[in-house]
């Protein structure tokens, strides 16, 4: 094995801050140990006695002691000087695993890193603060945490007090403080780091609107007018745009793309093993935690079409199919309908189109327009959900993404009839 890990092992003349050269990291799955030590014991008798572990939840997947688990697997990349670099990826691509190996938390199973300048980690903003102690108490504790020297503290201390926007508040506990106040102290010290490459793992999602803007802004400052180079991780893709001029795509712990922003966008967006299917079947798909499951759906079919384009003038007919496991009264669909970058763009609702009893199968027919929509591709969060005596809604079943159609735009929207309400932003019904 070619482990290594080490810093200023580039040469002068080069502008490579980062090189990772076919990075693995290998994790052992199945060696944890349960909460007890009496159920540790249950399930050492059953493994002995080739029998069902009895701690293990029904449908969890049971790992073999000593199963090998490659969370990334031969990851190998430049970064240069001052690039802001994208690193995106679905859950456990292996992310949050190349920053930690960056920032030295853990070390490589396999391959080489080399590190050209001082690393600050922005893994999770606020970890250190303590409850009891003011905010500027806050500021000198975390900046030691985070590599900061009390000179340096004492240097930037305006700065970061001004940046947070917590100057009336900063000699008050932290404990006094609301969560948005948290963050922006938090995430202030962050970013006045002294350090040349900066590692941020869904750190810009602090604060209002506002405050996120005077962050992405404060890390374009950074890169362009300072030259620190930063690796940030993210789901928010808009984020991505405004912040990187480079994107790289991790797909199970392999580089599945290096280029252009928009283009690894892309990339990210359509590697969705999820596609477009006319009939659409739910059973065994994954389901929420917080649904009643008093009706559930078995599955949607798209009626009348080849396949899921639509233009303009076609309407979205489906018939959903529907199992009832306790009489519900009322019963009500509502379609949330995200674009690429999975935001909502509308959402649209059919109330009360039946009552069910328990045990019994269902199908009805629906409509839904889509002419509203901008063009392209879409995916839709089915939810069946009922409204309790005062009005409140209580969500049944709801499966993500339901249905996934592609739009294309023929005719231009007529803004001024959407503003005076002489049609719904997307209008769906029962009709069978």
């Amino acid at each position: 094995m070619n482990i290594k890990l080490h810093a200023s092992n580039i040469s002068d003349d080069a502008y490579n801050v980062i090189e990772i050269d076919n990075v693995k990291k290998q994790y052992r799955l199945g060696t944890i140990g349960g909460s007890t030590l009496k159920g540790d014991l249950q399930s050492w008798w059953s493994r002995v006695r080739h029998k069902e572990d009895p701690n293990t939840k029904i449908g969890d997947r049971v790992y073999k002691k000593n199963e090998k688990f490659m969370a990334l697997d031969g990851v190998s990349f430049n970064v240069r000087k001052g690039e802001t670099i994208g690193l995106i990826g679905g859950n456990g691509a292996g992310k949050s695993t190349l920053l930690k190996l960056l920032s030295r938390v853990t070390a490589p199973t396999d391959g080489e890193i080399r590190i050209k300048g001082k690393i600050s980690s922005m893994l999770e903003v606020g970890t250190g603060f303590h409850a009891e102690l003011t905010g500027r108490e806050n500021v000198y504790l975390n900046g030691a945490i985070l590599g900061m020297k009390r000179a340096e503290v004492d240097e930037k201390i305006d700065d970061i007090i001004d940046f947070s926007e917590c100057a009336q508040f900063i000699d008050t506990p932290v404990k006094r403080y609301s969560s948005g106040m948290f963050v922006k102290l938090a995430f202030s010290v962050a970013a006045h780091l002294n350090c040349d490459i900066m590692l941020m793992d869904e750190v810009l999602a602090v604060g209002d609107m506002a405050f996120q803007k005077k962050c992405i802004d404060k890390m374009l400052s950074v890169a362009r007018d300072e030259g620190k180079t930063i690796i940030y991780v993210s789901h928010n893709m808009q984020t991505i745009r405004q912040l990187c001029n480079r994107c790289i795509v991790l797909r199970n712990g392999k580089v599945i793309f290096n280029g252009d922003v928009e283009d690894g966008i892309d990339v990210y967006l359509r590697n969705d093993e999820v596609t477009a299917k006319i009939f659409n079947d739910y059973t065994g798909c994954h389901r929420f935690n917080f649904l009643t499951d008093k009706v559930m759906m078995n599955s949607l079919e798209v009626l009348e079409k080849e396949n899921c384009h639509f233009k303009d003038d076609e309407r979205i007919k489906f018939k959903l199919r529907m199992y009832c496991n306790e009489d519900v009264d009322s019963l009500s669909l509502r379609f949330m309908i995200s674009n690429a970058d999975q935001m909502v763009m509308a959402t649209s609702v059919c109330y009360d189109f039946m009552s069910c009893k328990k045990g019994e199968e269902y199908e009805r027919v629906f409509e839904m327009d889509i002419t509203p929509l901008a063009q392209g591709v879409y995916k839709v969060l089915p939810v069946l959900f009922e409204l309790n005596e005062i009005g409140e809604v209580i969500d049944s079943d709801g499966v993500y993404p339901g249905l996934v159609f592609e739009h294309e735009k023929t005719t231009p929207i007529n803004w001024k009839s959407k503003l005076y309400g002489d049609t719904a932003l997307t209008d769906i019904k029962c009709i069978g």
